[in-house]
């Protein structure tokens, strides 16, 4: 009979680099890059849209709840962004606020090297950014000029608060709920 308790303590002293941030950074990146294989760039961004969209309303009624009010002001969704990312270890900073757009910049992904190379990951952030400022402002359009998953060193994202005129097929909008 073979003693389980001696191998059952081999297996739990091994030191592996498993844990599960890292387990579910590696789930979504595999699920985004099947998603991406399997149905294109474009119908990937679709379904993770809409995952980003609904994470993007339960992150705003957290924050709604956690401050106990119904609508927040554009400095308090800036707060609210940054602070977000922060928590889930991304480092975002604000590089212009005005009543027209937010800019915010990045230092680190929260998927870290995960996202590389899987640029409908992205779409997460730009549904969650959509939803948290069209529910309180109104209205946004979010756009992705630079992202670490596209090979730069920062992601820059505008988030544009005015509906505008001239189409950005390169913006996603979002609208108050």
């Amino acid at each position: 009979m073979v003693d389980i308790s001696s191998i059952d303590n081999q297996i739990k002293s091994l030191e592996l680099p498993i844990e599960r941030d890292q387990f579910l950074r590696t789930m979504i990146r595999e699920l985004a890059g099947t998603l991406q294989d399997v149905v294109g760039i474009e119908q990937a961004e679709g379904f993770l849209n809409v995952v980003g969209y609904r994470t993007g309303q339960h992150v705003n009624h957290i924050y709604q709840n956690a401050l106990q009010l119904s609508n927040l002001s554009r400095n308090q969704v800036t707060a609210v962004l940054i602070d977000w990312k922060r928590r889930i270890q991304g480092d975002f900073y604000v590089i212009e606020e005005t009543d027209e757009k937010i800019v915010l910049g990045n230092r680190k992904c929260p998927f870290a090297e995960q996202v590389e190379g899987r640029e409908s990951m992205c779409v997460m952030t730009s549904n969650i950014f959509g939803a948290i400022a069209a529910d309180n402002l109104g209205y946004a359009r979010v756009e992705l000029q630079d992202t670490i998953a596209r090979g730069a060193q920062e992601c820059k994202i505008v988030i544009y608060l005015q509906p505008s005129e001239e189409l950005d097929f390169t913006a996603q909008e979002y609208f108050k709920a």
